[in-house]
């Protein structure tokens, strides 16, 4: 379950990973209840907050990939984990000063979502060069073990530490923690990585990249899957807050305990999913379609107790689906297009919230919370057939071709 550790560089990797992640899901809920406050508990204001936190993958998410294959990825990292703890700095002050308004955190979250288009994909693609193919899955799973175990303790402690020291200080605590993960990487031996081979600027490197994909059934299954589900992953994550709050009349400490109970569900997925030598795609659809159904179920939740107890399968469902899908892509590029592989699959798992996090976000201010968790259940089920049908059908349109001009 845990043999990538055995490798020096990826123990500082997760190391920092650990401590980092744990102060940006501190600052995650503390953001959500900033907003909810500022704006007097707006399904709206949060909706759009996520989705301004994921529209420049939109925007810029592909070009961020080509980034990650044409620049060396450990100083990459470390300059753009600089940046973020810049920001988190910036609205601490704002919020602990009494200066913060809605927009500085619609501003902050854009920010953030600019430099992830860079980020992401490059610390996506910088696993293998610690661990080498063999021990990828297993080091793919540990970081979402890792992500997962955050998430547990994250918002509970924010909660907390809200009701104590209210929202500003989180925000600096998490600009804190990111000296953790940047420490890890100037600490690396460099001669233990294996870095892929650089690729030199070049006209069409991305319609490269997106061909690549669209040529492959065994990449464009999962990232298809991911596109569909990832509309109402984080409009999901949202959905916490406002059951917790608007359906149950929770405060911020039993706000922090409902995502910390989703996240002991992934948390447990990701550690089964360490276990497992490869992945499946049959693993990958039933993890999506599992995922769906159990968001309906919640979104029928009688009483709170029943409601935390739903939200662990739903963890393990989403975290079965993500480890899988990351795994398949991974193992199934080649290296030199890793970094715009996984730019696409990075824009299709955070591109899908400025379309999905807005929609539910109104549909729950219409219809009450309850109807827009499970309207997103049922559009995560449409999405997943849509996937398998789409890529069926490109596959027989490209062995149609290939028939015609044989």
């Amino acid at each position: 379950m845990f043999r990538s550790l055995r490798v020096h560089n990826y123990r500082l990797f997760a190391a920092g990973g650990i401590v980092s992640n744990l102060g940006t899901w501190m600052q995650r809920t503390a953001q959500d209840w900033l907003v909810l406050d500022l704006t007097h508990g707006s399904a709206a204001a949060l909706g759009t907050t996520t989705a301004l936190q994921f529209l420049p993958q939109l925007m810029f998410g592909l070009f961020g990939g080509v980034l990650a294959d044409r620049y060396p990825k450990r100083p990459v990292l470390i300059i753009a984990q600089s940046l973020m703890a810049m920001l988190a700095v910036t609205m601490g002050v704002l919020t602990v000063t009494g200066s913060a308004e809605v927009w500085h955190v619609y501003a902050m979250a854009f920010a953030l979502g600019v430099i992830s288009c860079v980020e992401v994909p490059t610390r996506q693609a910088f696993v293998v060069e610690m661990v080498g193919r063999e021990d990828l899955p297993n080091a793919i799973a540990l970081n979402a073990s890792i992500f997962n175990l955050a998430r547990v303790v994250g918002p509970a402690l924010a909660g907390v530490l809200m009701y104590a020291i209210g929202t500003g200080p989180i925000f600096l605590l998490n600009a804190l923690t990111f000296g953790g993960v940047i420490s890890s990487l100037l600490l690396m031996r460099t001669s233990e990585l294996t870095p892929a081979e650089l690729v030199p600027k070049a006209k069409g490197q991305l319609r490269e990249g997106l061909r690549y994909v669209i040529e492959r059934s065994e990449l464009l299954l999962p990232i298809l899957v991911i596109a569909f589900m990832a509309m109402f992953t984080q409009s999901f994550s949202m959905s916490i807050a406002l059951m917790a709050r608007e359906v149950f009349g929770q405060g911020a400490s039993s706000f922090g305990v409902a995502s910390s109970a989703f996240a002991v569900g992934a948390l447990g997925g990701a550690l089964l999913a360490a276990r497992r030598v490869r992945p499946t795609r049959r693993l990958l659809i039933a993890g999506a379609i599992g995922f769906g159904l159990f968001q309906v179920v919640v979104g029928l939740a009688p009483f709170y107790p029943v409601y935390l107890l739903l939200l662990a399968p739903t963890g393990i469902a989403l975290i079965t689906v993500n480890t899988a899908a990351n795994s398949l892509v991974q193992m199934s590029t080649s290296p030199e297009m890793r970094g715009r592989v996984m730019g696409i699959y990075v824009l299709v798992f955070t591109g899908g919230a400025p379309i999905g996090a807005p929609l539910i976000g109104w549909i729950s201010d219409l219809g009450g919370p309850r109807v827009g968790v499970m309207i997103g259940g049922l559009l995560t089920l449409v999405g997943t057939g849509l996937a398998i049908l789409l890529t069926r059908m490109i596959g027989a349109r490209r062995t149609r071709v290939a028939l015609a001009t044989a």
